[in-house]
C-alpha cells in the first residue's frame, strides 16, 4: 500500500472519504442509498465489491460504504477508516430480528447498547468486561429526528452474534435481560469507535420477527429501508 491508497481493502485515497460514512452489510443497498440520496456522487472503492461513495446531502459532504456481514467483516473497514481515512463518524444502518412480538416489521432500533456473544473485545487485552456503547449525542439526534417525523422506534440493547445459523437457541435468555433484536456488527463498530476516540451508531429497521415468524424478503431490504437512512443522514 502506499500513503495514496493506505489499505488493502479500499481503494480510496487520502482526501476520497468524508469524515461521516454512512454503513450498511449490503454494497447493493449502499449503491442503492447513494444513488437515492447524494448529490455530486463518486465512486470510491469497488474493492471486493465492496461499494464506496462519496457526495453530498443538502449541501454536507458525506460517504457511504458497505461493511459485509458480521463483526470481523465491520471491524476490519471501521478500523481503517477511522485509523487512516481520517474517519470521525459511523453511522450504521441494518437489518435485525426482532426478539419481541410487538416490535413489528419496518419498526426501528436505536442501539443504545450491544451485548455480543463474539470474542473481539479480547483483541484490546482488557482486565474485564467491556460494554459496547453508541455515542449518546448521535443516540439523542436520531431519537429526536425519530420523534420529529413520527416513526416507530425503540431504543435499547441489541445483539451482535457470530452465529445466524444457530444449533440451540438462546433467544429466551437474551429476551429476559431486555435484548431487542439481534443482528451482527454493532458491538465491533462500538468497540473500534470508543478505542480511536471516535464516534459510532447503529440504527437497524426490524427485517424479521423471530417470535412471529413475519418476514421481508432481500429486495425489500435492498430498497426499502428508508427511514433509517434518512436518519442517518439528519445527523450527518
Amino acid at each position: 500500500m502506499t500513503d495514496l491508497t493506505p489499505t488493502p481493502h479500499i481503494g480510496a485515497k487520502i482526501g476520497d472519504i468524508a469524515e461521516t460514512v454512512i454503513m450498511a452489510g449490503d454494497p447493493l443497498r449502499i449503491k442503492f442509498m447513494a444513488e437515492r440520496y447524494l448529490s455530486d456522487c463518486s465512486q470510491f472503492n469497488n474493492v471486493r465489491g465492496m461499494y464506496g461513495y462519496t457526495g453530498t446531502y443538502k449541501g454536507k459532504r458525506v460517504s457511504m460504504m458497505g461493511h459485509g456481514m458480521g463483526i470481523p467483516s465491520i471491524a476490519i473497514y471501521t478500523y481503517e477508516l477511522f485509523h487512516f481515512y481520517g474517519v470521525k463518524t459511523i453511522i450504521r444502518v441494518g437489518s435485525a430480528g426482532s426478539y419481541h412480538a410487538d416490535l413489528k416489521l419496518g419498526d426501528l432500533v436505536i442501539a443504545m447498547g450491544a451485548c455480543t456473544d463474539s470474542n473481539y473485545a479480547s483483541n484490546y487485552g482488557l482486565p474485564g468486561t467491556f460494554a459496547p456503547i453508541a455515542d449518546f449525542g448521535l443516540l439523542r439526534q436520531a431519537v429526536e429526528e425519530c420523534e420529529h417525523n413520527g416513526y416507530r422506534y425503540r431504543v435499547g440493547n441489541v445483539l451482535s452474534s457470530d452465529v445466524f445459523y444457530s444449533e440451540e437457541s438462546h433467544l429466551d435468555k437474551w429476551v429476559k435481560m431486555g435484548v431487542l433484536a439481534v443482528e451482527m456488527e454493532a458491538a465491533a463498530l462500538y468497540m473500534n469507535a470508543a478505542r480511536s476516540g471516535n464516534r459510532a451508531l447503529a440504527i437497524c429497521t426490524i427485517s424479521d420477527n423471530l417470535i412471529t415468524g413475519e418476514e421481508t424478503t432481500s429486495k425489500e431490504r435492498e430498497t426499502t429501508f428508508c427511514r433509517m437512512v434518512e436518519v442517518a443522514l439528519a445527523l450527518a
